[in-house]
């Protein structure tokens, strides 16, 4: 007899759930990437970066034959990942009514509607994950630190859960002289003490994030206008502003910060928050110089009851779905589970500006 897959088996619902094609986001995906020694078969998670080595070999006496060069030191800490699970109930009522794009003769059975909904419904907890997977991203590079409110339900605050990259203070804030919307303000010049803030500890500069309003005012700054002139002979850069893959993000082209050449970023990325409220991801008012891949999202293991079980059982993944029913509501709900943790790769490879135009 051909085997019948149980589609509330935990195994298949994993299945499943990495065949969702995921939304593009643009931090998460560009600077926040989860390779495979990422995922950990463990309630906590170690991260581990290096200071960037800048130091020369020495010249050696012939006599001496060489000089023992020591290891360059890391630092090695250990998080708990904070726990986030959106769960869907799915109920009688919405088994026997037709659903959202369902052709109104369709005809499809209780059974049919919820294998749909299951899909569909998985997809919808992803998104959302991927929404603060996103958030989780960004405060990192903002803050150098992540501080996350739990909750016990849609309006109840659990406890906070804080985590940081720095002991007493952190490396990565800039702070500008003069605004750059100031006719004063030197937007070349800060820029390229940023990168080299970066450079001197010996990682590359390679994108400059913008906040929609600090993008619009380098548009029409005037330095950035005359050096872009064709006529002075000097390759500066060009600003062609053009869509991206990630939904909320302008790619405008490519300035040369005193040797640094970086591309420009306007993102304009947005969520909805608990209160319902829309907030923007990046300071509209904030500028950023940081590489690509200067970060790791990582993951901590799931133990849950599996449905049709009474042992607890330990799951290692990215997403960890759950199947559970309460047969005197008639009800079933899904929860899709996981346990991120964004950190840097290297000690501060980003520098952030607060507050660069008025």
């Amino acid at each position: 007899m051909p085997a019948t897959l149980n589609f509330f088996d935990t195994y298949v619902l994993k299945a499943i759930t990495e065949e969702i094609v995921p939304v593009p986001s643009f931090f998460r995906d560009r600077y926040f990437v989860t390779g495979e020694d990422d995922v950990f078969d463990a309630d906590k998670v170690l991260t581990e970066y290096m200071r960037g080595d800048q130091k020369m070999a020495a010249f050696v006496d012939r006599r001496a034959g060489d000089i023992p060069m020591g290891r360059q030191g890391y630092e090695i800490h250990e998080f708990e990942p904070a726990y986030i699970a959106p769960s869907r109930l799915l109920t009688m009522d919405e088994l026997n009514k037709r659903g959202f794009g369902e052709a109104i003769y369709a005809n499809s059975t209780p059974a049919q509607r919820a294998a749909r909904l299951q899909l569909r419904d998985l997809t919808d907890m992803d998104r959302r994950i991927r929404r603060r997977e996103e958030w989780m991203a960004v405060q990192t590079m903002i803050n150098n630190a992540c501080t996350m409110q739990t909750y016990m339900d849609d309006k109840t605050e659990g406890e906070v859960l804080r985590v940081r990259f720095f002991d007493d203070t952190s490396d990565h804030i800039f702070t500008v002289a003069k605004q750059w919307s100031d006719p004063d303000g030197d937007f070349f010049g800060d820029v390229e003490a940023m990168s080299t803030l970066l450079s001197d500890r010996g990682l590359p500069a390679v994108d400059l994030i913008l906040g929609p309003k600090t993008a619009a005012v380098i548009v029409k700054n005037k330095d950035v206008r005359d050096t872009l002139n064709k006529q002075s002979g000097i390759i500066v850069g060009e600003i062609k502003q053009q869509l991206t893959g990630y939904p909320g993000v302008v790619f405008m082209g490519v300035l040369n910060f005193g040797g640094f050449d970086l591309n420009l970023f306007k993102v304009n990325e947005s969520y909805v928050d608990v209160s319902g409220a829309t907030q923007k991801y990046f300071p509209v008012n904030g500028a950023m110089v940081t590489a690509p891949g200067c970060g790791h999202l990582m993951y901590g293991r799931i133990t849950q009851i599996d449905y049709g079980s009474t042992e607890p059982a330990t799951h290692v993944g990215l997403r960890i779905p759950k199947f559970s029913i309460d047969q005197d509501k008639d009800q079933r709900k899904l929860r899709l589970a996981t346990r991120p943790l964004a950190a840097p790769l290297n000690y501060c490879p980003y520098i952030f500006a607060a507050n660069v135009v008025a």
